[in-house]
């Protein structure tokens, strides 16, 4: 039985019984060596983008760049599948961008296009219906057409004042027929326009982070050490002079495991951590008649209050320590964290 056959029967018997579909033999090696060519076609096909891109791109760009609304990307079925992701990526990349489904646009959404947006519409065939009845109303708006389309030739294509030629030699269906290379190039042309368009913005990672302020990315790039420190009277600290036991029950009762000894200024002079006073105690001295500095870690490790969490997190994994004293401006304490900390704000 060949592909077409077992396609064929796939198709047929889709919606029988259980026990009335054909039993098909699974051959590995067909599977892997279909897998195989699958990535060799669709990587063909991105490739073959490369070729072909030009001033229409940069003209495409362009346009999406100085919009003064937003970018309305469109499109049917499997295309319309990639204009949402497409749409998604513009949005999460500092274009406005949003989705609008052609047969709605047909039944009222078509009113939410303003002329000072671009539409992207999207069409492999360039000729899809639902498409082709609404581009004169989006021509008659004013609005700036952008096609993307596998045929430069067709009906999309010479309504547009851009066209993206996104077309591709084959599928990589077998069959020639399931949309497959051909929305791999789609989305690759779309990623191609973000990442020139946040590129053309100046769009920093910090601009990223703001758009995705619940993920672990917005955490790490938006979470500042002064969000999640120990403040004020929380963060444990005693003066050099302090008696030891003394530095015992600040550590105690502040839980951190560490406590900071600072002067007068309120400038850290050293810290004393829990690793160190078990280190302390196995040498055997009578630890009452210490004080705090002759126990303390001088220059102790810091970090300043306006530094990314995740900063004060890269800081505890080089250095190997659990507490970070935190300084301001003036290097004065204004508070501390441990690890335990960034774990709790996710930071890590």
């Amino acid at each position: 039985m060949d592909v077409r056959q077992r396609h064929f029967l796939l198709i047929n018997h889709a919606q029988a019984p259980a026990d009335k579909m054909p039993r098909m033999s699974f051959d590995p090696a067909q599977a892997l060596r279909l897998a195989h060519d699958t990535l060799d076609i669709e990587a063909a096909a991105v490739l073959g983008l490369k070729r072909r891109l030009g001033d229409d791109f940069a003209r495409a760009v362009a346009l999406m760049l100085d919009v003064a609304g937003r970018v309305v990307v469109m499109g049917m079925g499997k295309s319309g599948h990639v204009g949402r992701k497409i749409a998604a990526t513009l949005a999460s990349t500092g274009t406005p961008a949003m989705f609008v489904h052609p047969a709605e646009a047909s039944h009222g959404d078509l009113g939410m296009i303003k002329a000072v947006d671009v539409v992207l519409a999207i069409s492999n065939s360039g000729e899809s219906d639902e498409l082709a009845a609404i581009v004169p109303l989006v021509k008659r708006l004013g609005a700036p057409l952008v096609a993307m389309t596998g045929q430069p030739r067709s009906t999309l294509a010479r309504h547009a004042d851009v066209v993206l030629d996104s077309g591709v030699e084959k599928e990589a269906c077998p069959l020639n027929l399931a949309p497959t290379a051909s929305t791999t190039a789609q989305l690759a042309l779309g990623d191609a326009l973000a990442v020139a368009l946040l590129d053309a913005r100046g769009f920093k990672a910090e601009d990223f982070a703001r758009s995705h302020p619940g993920g672990a990315l917005g955490r790490r790039l938006l979470t500042r050490v002064t969000d999640i420190m120990r403040s004020g009277d929380a963060v444990p600290q005693v003066p050099p002079e302090a008696d030891f036991s003394r530095l015992m029950r600040e550590m105690t009762r502040k839980g951190l495991g560490a406590s900071a000894i600072a002067d007068a200024d309120g400038r850290a002079l050293g810290i004393f951590t829990d690793g160190d006073l078990r280190r302390l105690v196995e040498t055997g001295r009578d630890l009452r008649a210490l004080t705090a500095r002759e126990v303390m870690h001088a220059a102790p490790r810091t970090i300043r209050d306006d530094a990314l969490a995740a900063e004060a997190a890269e800081a505890m994994e080089k250095f190997r320590v659990n507490v970070l004293l935190v300084t301001d401006a003036d290097d004065r304490l204004v508070g501390a964290l441990n690890a335990n900390d960034l774990m709790r704000a996710k930071v890590i």
